[in-house]
């Protein structure tokens, strides 16, 4: 039962969809008669510290209405609130390019649906995944994935999944496959690497199924990582993760861990949820904590 909800909205998602939807958002959230107040963020992060403040003040639930880096930033927020307790709950409202965490949750996309499922909807908790000081609820992806992110921000004429396509060839242009070393659960390799990922959802960037085995709330994160490869290798690997049968490629590891290390002397670029965290790591710390977020769905 909804007392009283926080709508955090990010007006840049969708490239201005979710600032063009507020009137939308605000009339669906009356008719269902759900009291809220609603708050835009103004710039990177600070979905964090208002969702946060949200869950200290005790709205509930405390709602992402944007992307899935929107919906990370409220995430981070309630998680940090809540300390070793249970985080939550959170709703969303999704209005972003890819919505891939709303996607596996089987939340409708529309705002109409997605706010009466805040009425309706029942409450499933999930496994939260933490890199360094950064907490991530659907995937991190090091090396090329994040550069293909780098490259879709700078495309401002097309929408959905079709820029991460073309991100990616622009990516192929000039990307660096870094030495990478990886230990986990019962393992460890070192060598030039295309990318790692470490998903505890199972698609990214709306298409993607680097991990595609992973389950939200299995208590273990799943990762895939590729040993380098030539362009024409790439080209030729590229359209397996579509269908997540990269897995099967000899150059490709896949698992379960409940930690992960990365370490390289090369600097790494890293996307969390599908927002560039790092440009230059050297060392990165995984772990997953499980049933840690209530999420309405």
């Amino acid at each position: 039962m909804v007392s009283k909800a926080k709508i955090i909205v990010n007006p840049y998602a969708g490239r201005w969809k979710a600032l063009k939807s507020i009137p939308a958002i605000e009339a669906a959230l009356q008719r269902e008669g759900i009291a809220y107040d609603l708050v835009q963020t103004e710039g990177p992060e600070q979905g964090i510290e208002l969702a946060r403040q949200a869950a200290l003040e005790g709205y509930a639930p405390v709602v992402a209405a944007g992307g899935d880096g929107t919906v990370s930033e409220v995430m981070n927020g309630l998680v940090q609130a809540a300390g070793d307790g249970l985080a939550g709950p959170t709703g969303i409202i999704p209005l972003g390019s890819a919505n891939d965490l709303p996607v596996q949750l089987g939340l409708p996309l529309d705002v109409e649906g997605a706010c009466r499922r805040l009425r309706e909807g029942q409450e499933r908790v999930i496994d939260v995944g933490r890199v360094n000081d950064r907490y991530f609820d659907n995937d991190v992806g090091v090396g090329f994935e994040p550069q293909v992110t780098i490259e879709a921000r700078k495309i401002q004429w097309l929408r959905g999944t079709l820029i991460y396509i073309v991100a990616v060839f622009r990516a192929l242009r000039s990307y660096h496959q870094p030495h990478m070393t990886v230990e986990w659960d019962g393992g460890r390799t070192s060598g030039p690497m295309l990318l790692v990922s470490v998903g505890n959802g199972n698609v990214t960037g709306g298409a993607f199924r680097l991990t595609p085995e992973a389950e939200l709330d299995d208590g273990l994160l799943d990762f895939v990582f590729s040993t380098a490869m030539s362009r024409l290798q790439i080209l030729r690997f590229l359209p397996l993760v579509f269908s997540g049968q990269h897995i099967h490629r000899p150059e490709v590891t896949h698992g379960r861990t409940t930690r992960l290390t990365i370490t390289s002397d090369d600097p790494l670029p890293v996307g969390a949820d599908g927002e560039i965290i790092s440009t230059e790591a050297h060392h990165l710390e995984f772990e997953i904590i499980p049933h840690k977020l209530r999420v309405i769905c």
